[in-house]
């Protein structure tokens, strides 16, 4: 079995589900180049980084133009440096 594993503190995001094809309601597919490319997605794995303020599984928001698109075993993958990571989303409770 193969897998990605991130080195010298970068990270590897899923972006598989951010280019799926999408349609308009009367069926007019929308081009990827039309598309405004979201800024969050999953966090897949994590180099060897001290006091990582996120873990596997979390939900991130990455700089829009930052990191390296790679596919691999049928899934797209971003893989960016740490830095390059702004913010994880968590889930809270309202009051």
């Amino acid at each position: 079995m193969k897998e990605l594993q991130p080195v010298n503190q970068q990270v590897i995001l899923d972006i598989s589900e951010e280019n799926k094809e999408q349609k308009t309601a009367s069926g007019i597919i929308i081009p990827d180049s039309a598309k405004e490319k979201p800024m969050h997605a999953k966090v897949i794995a994590i180099s060897n980084i001290d006091n990582a303020e996120i873990m596997t599984g979390d939900t991130v928001v990455y700089k829009k133009y930052g990191g390296t698109e790679v596919e691999f075993e049928g899934k797209k993958y971003l893989i960016l440096p740490y830095a390059e990571i702004l913010a994880k989303i968590v889930e809270t409770e309202s009051i």
